[in-house]
């Protein structure tokens, strides 16, 4: 546990110290501005005295609390952006109960925010009852994720995306159930109303297991989007994201491939090789390159410890195959910043390595979930 944390915060010390070494040859311009402002939506409130909501008691409730983690995109061509962050429940963040939240931002001005509908009891409800049925209805969505096609080349509203990962409260005596799911929702209107991708049907469906499961959880969720007009494989969207299997170190990524602008997705196949990359990997990010191919990088956790890899295979044929995975050098964490800073093929940015500090997170060796301490950087292993 204590080595996961540790690589986490060394990423973070390495963004740093990058971000830091640079900055001296910036020339800043504007000023920052605040994005977000209090909505509403739906949540489940906790009861007095517990750390985990109970079925059935999802409400219409503010989000007036704490943002965390947070993802933007731009709109190709356009000083337009589609924002994404995990919105607290209610007034405050005393619990881990937060749901992804979309922000607007039109012509470089905020303009709005509110809840990622498809995932709460009120906007799954119908003639103005709340659907406490789980799912649809979920405890949290998490880890923000965007990005853009082309609308049909400009014949049809560019479609913004993101990769969801809802799941139920896992802490202490939990009941509730299923544990989560990956899905791709997605957006006409930039982030406005959202729409649940694969005619509604989970990419990674839940098997209706306890949250409290150590098998079959997933997490580390992204997207991939080709916006290049012109290209054979223009607006095909690609997810991928890890499935973690208990102890052991038994980690799979898995992708899925949109050819319809989300309608449907091909059946999610697995992409990591045990041969070529061991057991566990997770952190996975595809990327488009500029001939259209797809890029796949994943970092490996030896089930043993040690040093991890990093590993980046490609696909020409639209994510059907891929190249044997490429390990990228052992080489300080600083340097690894860009395409530029490796040999071998091109590669997606190493970026949010250290995403994860405090949320929901699976130990990449021993398959435990644990939080941290958000005021202290306490550990809090289930």
């Amino acid at each position: 546990m204590k080595r996961s944390i540790a690589v986490t915060v060394a990423a973070l010390v390495a963004l740093v110290f990058a971000a830091t070494a640079s900055a001296a040859n910036w020339s800043f311009v504007g000023t920052n501005q605040v994005a977000s402002t209090p909505t509403s939506g739906a949540g489940y409130p906790v009861p007095a005295g517990s750390r985990v909501p109970e079925a059935g008691t999802c409400r219409e409730g503010p989000f007036n609390a704490n943002h965390s983690e947070s993802w933007i995109a731009v709109k190709p061509g356009t000083e337009d952006l589609v924002g994404s962050a995990k919105y607290f429940f209610d007034k405050y963040s005393t619990f881990y109960m937060f749901y992804l939240g979309a922000l607007q931002i039109l012509d470089g001005t905020p303009s709005g925010n509110n809840q990622i509908q498809g995932y709460d009891c009120l906007s799954t409800g119908t003639n103005g009852q709340l659907n406490q049925d789980m799912p649809p209805s979920w405890t949290d969505t998490t880890d923000p994720n965007l990005d853009f096609d082309t609308g049909d080349g400009g014949r049809a509203p560019v479609r913004v995306y993101q990769t969801m990962l809802p799941f139920n409260s896992f802490f202490d005596a939990t009941k509730l159930h299923p544990d989560g799911e990956i899905d791709v929702s997605y957006s006409d209107d930039m982030g406005r109303h959202w729409v649940k991708g694969n005619l509604g049907k989970a990419l990674e469906p839940p098997n209706n297991a306890s949250a409290k499961q150590l098998g079959h959880v997933e997490d580390k969720q992204w997207i991939a989007v080709n916006h290049i007009v012109g290209n054979v494989n223009q607006d095909h969207v690609y997810a991928a994201w890890s499935v973690f299997n208990g102890n052991g170190g038994q980690i799979k990524v898995r992708l899925a491939v949109s050819r319809d602008r989300g309608q449907t997705f091909s059946k999610a196949v697995t992409i990591s090789p045990p041969n070529e990359v061991g057991p566990a990997v997770t952190y996975v990010y595809p990327e488009i390159d500029a001939a259209g191919y797809l890029y796949v990088s994943v970092v490996s956790f030896p089930p043993s410890g040690g040093s991890h890899t990093i590993y980046v295979a490609r696909s020409t044929d639209d994510g059907r195959t891929f190249t044997p995975e490429h390990a990228l050098p052992q080489r300080n964490r600083r340097e690894l910043r860009s395409e530029s800073d490796v040999s071998g093929p091109p590669i997606p940015h190493l970026r949010g390595l250290g995403r994860h500090t405090v949320g929901r997170e699976v130990h990449p060796i021993d398959g435990r979930r644990f939080q941290l301490d958000d005021s202290r950087g306490r550990e809090r292993q289930r």
